[in-house]
């Protein structure tokens, strides 16, 4: 390959971007060209855009609801425009490969892919795949996995399991600059609050309704998601922010524990931070049930507590995030033991054995 080139995809929520976001620099340091598809409105346009040597795309994209509504009528034509969008933008720009962390965005993609027959690999970062991933599988040669148990779910002669990819510069994070940046003192537990990347009406009100107690044992830095921030609401040992990507990595650094939706690309990064998690997963009301999976494995391999969705008052959030303290050390034990499969490499070397061909 004279020029080598390279087309990401995903979008949606941040979990399915970040991992495209640890990869592609790799990729640029080692001079290939990058381009990404992804929606007009979408996180990825906010994550990806202003990387500098990366070129985004936007396509229209429809919405895959697993409920009745009359945009399902409307979606199947935004998909199609897509895919007619994504198949000139890869007659253009002529990539090697493609690489998918799926989300809505990307089955277009992929499909324009299989239209002109370009090597295609998917990253399916829960143990069971999303309907994204599942309407885009038939697509690529390749499907990678963060779960070992997801490699059942999909087709056995596609299927890898590599692990967790993880940023980089997370572990690169300095306590001494989050704490300074947060105005904590290094002398008492922080805890950090995440709700996703769109945050959780829930658990940000349960979190609040329970300050006065909360803060007695830890300073809080609570990302809390967009437009959900209560200006409100100020304490002394307790920050909040819709949104943190400059500087996460010190505040990530900077926290002793961690409560969390149950996103697969979060909480292993937590676990390769060493943060013992309080889990509070989407229930089934809202979502497949892959976080209640997620935490489910996690809490079976003692990485973390899980409380449920049904359970969350402000009388169980204190009772359980009291318990995490007490759970510490012997979660330490259990992360210890948790190594690398050095997924990261692994992917990037996939990556390019399907761009060879």
């Amino acid at each position: 390959m004279k020029e080598k080139r390279i087309l990401f995809t995903g979008g949606g929520t941040a979990g399915h971007v970040i991992v495209n976001v640890a990869l592609i620099p790799v990729f640029l340091q080692e001079g290939w060209k990058i381009d990404y598809i992804g929606s007009k409105n979408g996180i990825e346009r906010d994550l990806i855009e202003p990387l500098e040597g990366v070129t985004y795309h936007s396509i229209s994209t429809g919405k895959l609801r697993r409920y009745m509504s009359k945009e399902n009528f409307k979606d199947p034509f935004k998909v199609m425009k897509g895919t007619m969008q994504a198949y000139r933008i890869m007659g253009k720009v002529k990539p090697h490969v493609i690489f998918s962390k799926g989300g809505f965005v990307s089955v277009p993609v992929l499909f324009a892919s299989w239209l002109r027959n370009l090597p295609a690999v998917i990253h399916e970062s829960d143990i069971t795949p999303g309907l994204a991933n599942k309407l885009a599988m038939p697509f690529a040669k390749k499907i990678v996995t963060t779960f070992a148990e997801t490699v059942s779910h999909v087709s056995a002669k596609k299927a890898e399991w590599v692990g967790a990819v993880v940023r980089d510069e997370l572990i690169q994070g300095n306590r001494r600059v989050g704490l300074e940046k947060l105005d904590f003192s290094p002398d008492k537990s922080v805890l950090l609050i995440m709700g996703g990347s769109g945050g959780s009406q829930i658990i940000n009100e349960s979190v609040r309704s329970s300050l006065d107690t909360l803060l007695q044992e830890f300073q809080i830095v609570h990302i809390c998601g967009k437009n959900q921030l209560d200006e409100s609401v100020k304490r002394e040992g307790y920050v909040q922010f819709e949104y943190v990507n400059e500087g996460l990595n010190d505040l990530f650094a900077a926290s002793d524990y961690v409560l969390s939706r149950a996103g697969s690309n979060a909480i292993f990064e937590f676990l390769a931070l060493r943060k013992p998690m309080l889990l509070i997963p989407l229930s089934k009301k809202a979502s497949r049930g892959d976080q209640l999976l997620n935490a489910s494995s996690f809490k079976k391999q003692g990485y973390a507590d899980v409380l449920e969705e049904e359970e969350l008052t402000s009388a169980s959030l204190i009772q359980y995030l009291h318990d995490l303290k007490e759970h510490r050390n012997e979660i330490l034990r259990n992360m210890s033991h948790y190594e690398s499969q050095e997924a990261k490499q692994r992917v990037i070397e996939i990556i390019k054995e399907h761009a060879k061909k």
